[in-house]
């Protein structure tokens, strides 16, 4: 028993000079930021200066920036101990829609050596445009929805985050259509809303632009074409290019002979514009017998 005390003691005193050791090695850390995009050489900040080191001692006790991704985003002019961009940053690629985009890298030196922490943050530019994965969109809505009738779209993505997102929509002008525009936390969608009552006999077809815009300094915008299909309903009776016909015939006329030609014509569409004839003799139904409709 007094042994495994003895072992336990000596784990837990080992334990704590590991973490004393680690801790003795992490001299500073340091937070910049920098836009995305930004041109090879951009200064970030001076290393130097911001951890207190004497600039002749980056090259003597070879100073060396550690990055773990196998891109060099940074480097330092061990002569100035400027900490600069070395090649093209993309935050987009980087971070795709993460909130905060971070590169981690470490700064090592020697005799004795010493380890820093630093922490870039790569800021968003707003260097996409909204688009729309459907350029073209269709919807059908019968003539007979009444107005105040609300209608899903496909909305706008943007690589971009924050205020260089998807900010607002809007509608080409119209007759039937107003835009109604909704704002989540990280998020914004619209729906159209009919205005108007629809007459396919009047318009079959309504052509609209969708337009999406983001909140960056200048915008960017993307369009979507929207295509309206009304549908028809039944609400025409067919109507007779006359209202009134007349014919004379003579008593002896063979049978087949056409007396007279009647067109009605429906301005529905499709089942509901087929026309049926037939007739009604008014009190006369024996002369019915007498006529028939081909």
């Amino acid at each position: 028993m007094p042994m495994q005390r003895k072992r336990g003691a000596c784990g837990y005193y080992l334990l704590v000079c590991i973490l004393d050791c680690c801790w003795k090695l992490v001299c500073g850390q340091l937070s910049y930021s920098i836009s995305e995009e930004a041109s090879p050489g951009t200064s970030v900040g001076n290393l130097a200066k911001d951890l207190n080191i004497n600039v002749q001692d980056l090259e003597a006790r070879m100073f060396q920036l550690v990055s773990g991704s196998k891109r060099q985003y940074f480097d330092t002019n061990l002569k100035t101990g400027s900490l600069y961009v070395s090649e093209r940053i993309d935050r987009e690629e980087l971070c795709a829609k993460a909130t905060k985009c971070t590169v981690n890298v470490e700064a090592v030196m020697n005799s004795p050596l010493k380890l820093y922490r630093l922490e870039i943050i790569i800021l968003d530019v707003n260097d996409n445009a909204p688009f729309f994965p459907e350029k073209l969109q269709t919807i059908n809505i019968a003539e007979s929805i009444s107005p105040g009738g609300k209608f899903g779209i496909i909305g706008a993505l943007d690589l971009d985050v924050g205020k260089n997102g998807v900010n607002t929509y809007k509608l080409s002008p119209n007759d039937y259509f107003s835009i109604d525009i909704h704002k989540g936390r990280d998020s914004v969608s619209a729906e159209l809303v009919l205005q108007k009552a629809l007459d396919r006999e009047k318009q079959p077809i309504i052509r609209l632009t969708l337009t999406a815009v983001d909140g960056g300094n200048p915008p960017k915008s993307g369009t979507s074409q929207i295509i309206i299909n009304v549908l028809d309903i039944n609400d025409n009776a067919p109507v007779f290019s006359n209202s009134l016909y007349k014919a004379s015939i003579t008593e002896n006329l063979s049978v087949g002979h056409t007396v007279i030609v009647l067109t009605a014509v429906d301005a529905d569409n499709g089942i509901n514009a087929e026309v049926e004839y037939s007739l009604r003799g008014k009190g006369q139904d024996h002369i019915l017998d007498l006529f028939q409709i081909d």
